[in-house]
């Protein structure tokens, strides 16, 4: 599988389109469709895998486990900004969508005004 392919599979896997994935990682609309043909730079492709939440030996073909071996999972994840900017929250597997985030937001702000 191309790094391409790659890219578009897990895009898909994640519910978006190859244009939002390179709008998200900062990078032209059509510029990930141009992997077809030659190769992107190392900090595209690391933009990419962030926005996709893979590690870029995954992307590239190296490995097939997802996610990068970097993670620290005893970092604590500030769940406030994880849900109120723009990004990738995912729940079993599946991205959520902003209204479920923007729920769980408010509903995490309720919670913390009845302690």
């Amino acid at each position: 599988m191309t790094l391409f392919e790659r890219t578009k599979e897990t895009a898909s896997n994640r519910g978006l389109s190859i244009q939002q994935v390179a709008k998200k990682a900062g990078l032209g609309i059509n510029s990930i469709y141009r992997w077809k043909e030659r190769n992107p730079t190392t900090s595209n492709i690391k933009a990419v895998a962030d926005v996709l939440g893979v590690s870029v030996d995954y992307l590239l073909g190296n490995t097939d486990e997802m996610h990068s071996n970097k993670r620290d999972d005893n970092v604590p994840i500030d769940l406030d900004k994880a849900l109120s900017e723009e990004g990738m929250a995912m729940f079993d597997g599946q991205p959520l969508s902003d209204e479920y985030k923007k729920a769980l937001l408010a509903m995490l702000k309720t919670m913390k005004g009845n302690d």
